[in-house]
C-alpha cells in the first residue's frame, strides 16, 4: 500500500499543479448553462498497406485497418455531474504468408462517473463504473511438425471480461481535468470456464480466476485521472490513467493502466492519430502489456 500511496500522491501533485496553471482557461472557455447533456466524440478509420516486388531487403505484403470510436455523452445540471465514454477499437492485419487474418487491435470500454457537488469549487461525492472487454477471440500461432500454421484460443468476449466500481471522491475542474479516489472498489473478473476447467488452463489461474472458475472477486483502492489538452492548434493529447490495488490479496502488487490518444488535425476528415496503451496486471501477465496504433485516419465528427 505503500507504494500504491506514493504513486497516487505523485499523480494527483501533478494533475493540481497543472490544474492551477491552466485555470485561467475557464475565464476564455465560459459553459453553456441552458444545455444539460454535452456529446462530443469521433469515428476513425486506419488503413495501412505495403507492398513488394524483388525488394532486396524483404518485406511481406499485407494490408490492415483500423476501425475506432471515441465518444462522451456528459450531463451537468445544478449540483449533478455525470459523465461517460466509450471507447473502442477493432484491427485486423493479412500477410501473403499466413492463412489467417491476425488482430492488430480489440478492445471495448465504457466509463460512467457520476458526481454530486460537496464542498468548494471543484470537489463532489462520486460513483463510478468500468467496463472492459473484447469483442472476438484471440489466438496465440505456432508451426506444426509439419510447419504449418496453427493457432490456438486463449481469449474471446467477456474472457476476460472486467467489471469494476465503487464509492468514492471526484475533483473536477471541467470536462477535460479530473480524478477521482475510490477506497471501497469492487473489481470483478468474468471468464468462460471452458478456459479454467479444460486446455486453456496454465500455471494455476486464467486471468486471476481460479481453476474450474467462471468469477473473481477482488475489495481495493482505485484512483483515476482525465486529462485533455490542445497543445497546439491542431493537437490534442487526451490522458487516461487509472491504478488499483487490491485489499485482500497482494496489496502491493499495483494495477496500472494509461492510455494516450494524440490526434494530430490535418483537414476536417483526415488526421495523423497515434494510440498507446500500457497495462500492468500480475493477474493476467507478469510484466508490462504494451499497445501502440499509428495511422492516418479518416475521422468523422458525432
Amino acid at each position: 500500500m505503500k507504494k500504491f500511496a506514493i504513486i497516487a500522491a505523485f499523480i494527483l501533485a501533478a494533475f493540481h499543479a497543472n490544474a492551477q496553471e491552466t485555470q485561467s482557461e475557464d475565464a476564455v472557455k465560459p459553459e453553456d448553462t441552458t444545455k444539460a447533456w454535452h456529446t462530443k466524440g469521433n469515428v476513425s478509420l486506419l488503413l495501412n498497406q505495403s507492398s513488394f516486388s524483388n525488394w532486396a531487403s524483404g518485406g511481406e505484403n499485407n494490408i490492415s485497418g483500423t476501425a475506432g470510436i471515441n465518444y462522451d455523452f456528459n450531463y451537468k445540471k445544478d449540483n449533478i455531474s455525470w459523465d461517460n465514454k466509450v471507447l473502442a477499437s477493432y484491427g485486423l492485419v493479412k500477410t501473403n504468408h499466413s492463412q489467417y487474418e491476425k488482430k492488430t487491435d480489440d478492445r471495448f470500454e465504457f466509463n460512467s462517473l457520476l458526481g454530486k457537488k460537496a464542498t468548494g469549487k471543484y470537489w463532489y461525492y462520486s460513483g463510478f463504473l468500468n467496463f472492459k472487454t473484447q469483442f472476438t477471440n484471440g489466438y496465440l500461432y505456432s508451426k506444426d511438425s509439419n510447419d504449418a500454421e496453427v493457432r490456438t484460443k486463449n481469449s474471446g468476449f467477456m474472457s476476460p471480461g472486467y467489471l469494476t466500481f465503487g464509492p468514492g471522491l471526484l475533483w473536477k475542474r471541467d470536462d477535460n481535468l479530473k480524478f477521482n479516489l475510490a477506497p471501497a472498489t469492487s473489481k470483478m473478473t468474468f471468464v468462460d470456464r471452458a478456459f479454467t476447467s479444460g486446455i486453456g488452463y496454465v500455471d494455476g489461474s486464467y486471468f486471476g480466476v481460479d481453476q474450474g472458475k467462471a468469477f473473481r472477486y477482488e475489495l481495493g483502492f482505485y484512483a483515476a485521472a482525465y486529462y485533455k489538452h490542445d497543445v497546439l492548434a491542431n493537437v490534442t493529447f487526451e490522458n487516461i490513467l487509472s491504478l488499483y490495488s487490491n485489499y485482500l490479496e497482494d496489496p502491493q502488487n499495483v494495477d496500472l493502466d494509461y492510455q494516450l490518444n494524440i490526434i494530430m488535425k490535418i483537414n476536417r476528415y483526415l488526421s495523423t492519430n497515434i494510440s498507446f496503451q500500457a497495462i500492468y496486471d500480475d493477474n493476467a501477465f507478469r510484466g508490462f502489456q504494451i499497445r501502440q496504433v499509428v495511422g492516418l485516419g479518416v475521422n468523422f465528427n458525432l
